[in-house]
């Protein structure tokens, strides 16, 4: 079948034709309709994580999916063929920019039935970050208030949704540009990034979802009130991610290093930080499917490409200018 492949890491992206799958007993094989395009693939396919996340080479890129069952192992039961799926494959099951692929059966959920295969395909990474950091991570509730950095993306376009649907007092940064585009999606202050610096605008805040890391994210520590919380998704990395991976104690050590100096300034300031890598979970895309078809959250699709395409999308990834996700279809 045919298969966008990474030779060696740092190597581009090359178009190949792959094996068929294999079907584990508790897998189910997918026939891939989209595929969402995250950051985390190209992070990859550099080999940012390959101390942590080994793979074997040559790999297939890609952790999103939406499609159709094509046939399930003897031990799934959640499952038929012909059901319209969803999924964030699991972190050694990548591999969705693929004509088809093996999914772990706890890994996978329907389809939202309101949307199509391309909005669905943009979701579950998106999705289950901002629902890991937001519910599982920050327990948002009523009469909080969320800093989410980089509104107009991927994930923080999903985040500002679920945190107003949280009940909570949601602040975004973005650039001009977009400022009605995030007020739209439920963000109630908007920052201009480029004229205003939202750690002289905000204080007082409970949690903040940051994407950006670096200067960015020791900044947002000043906006958080005493106990607040700040959630990074771009690094460094900390222990509890090494213990999520089940690493051995040197690199949890390593990254205990790594994280302390923005540890050791969120503590004087009496406030935490924590590193959250996102993982694959079916139930959680089953609880988000149910809000996307109550209209709570509406996936937000900026920009469709063939998957003949990947390569040269995934390459352009990092310029930026699109709102939400980039997806590839088989359509």
């Amino acid at each position: 079948m045919k298969a966008f492949v990474v030779n060696q890491y740092k190597g581009p992206l090359q178009r190949a034709e792959i094996p068929e799958p294999v079907l584990g007993e508790r897998d189910v094989l997918v026939q891939v309709h989209a595929a969402g395009l995250n950051q985390l693939d190209e992070k990859v396919r550099l080999g940012e994580f390959k101390q942590l996340l080994p793979h074997d080479l040559p790999l297939v890129l890609g952790h999103d999916v939406a499609g159709v069952v094509l046939q399930v192992g003897a031990k799934v039961t959640a499952f038929q063929p012909g059901d319209e799926v969803f999924a964030r494959t699991g972190d050694h099951r990548i591999g969705t920019f693929a004509e088809r692929i093996a999914v772990a059966e706890e890994d996978l959920a329907i389809k939202p039935a309101t949307i199509s295969m391309e909005e669905a395909g943009s979701l579950p990474l998106v999705a289950l970050t901002a629902w890991q950091a937001l519910v599982e991570r920050g327990n948002v509730g009523p009469g909080q208030k969320v800093l989410i950095h980089a509104g107009a993306g991927g994930v923080g376009s999903i985040a500002i949704q679920l945190a107003k649907y949280l009940g909570a007092t949601v602040a975004t940064t973005v650039s001009a540009g977009n400022k009605d585009f995030v007020r739209d999606l439920g963000a109630d202050v908007v920052i201009d990034y480029r004229s205003e610096d939202f750690a002289d605008v905000l204080q007082g805040y409970d949690l903040v979802l940051d994407s950006l890391g670096g200067e960015n994210l020791e900044r947002s520590l000043k906006v958080l009130k005493p106990g607040g919380r700040a959630i990074g998704i771009a690094g460094p990395p900390d222990s509890g991610f090494a213990r999520q991976l089940g690493a051995s104690a040197f690199l949890r050590g390593a990254m205990t290093v790594l994280s302390a100096g923005i540890r050791r300034k969120a503590r004087r300031l009496g406030v935490t930080y924590q590193f959250l890598f996102m993982r694959a979970d079916g139930g959680q895309l089953r609880e988000i499917a149910a809000l996307v078809d109550a209209g709570v959250i509406k996936p937000v699709v900026g920009r469709v490409v063939p998957f003949d395409e990947t390569s040269e999308i995934l390459a352009s990834l990092d310029k930026g200018g699109v709102r939400g996700k980039t997806v590839i279809t088989h359509n």
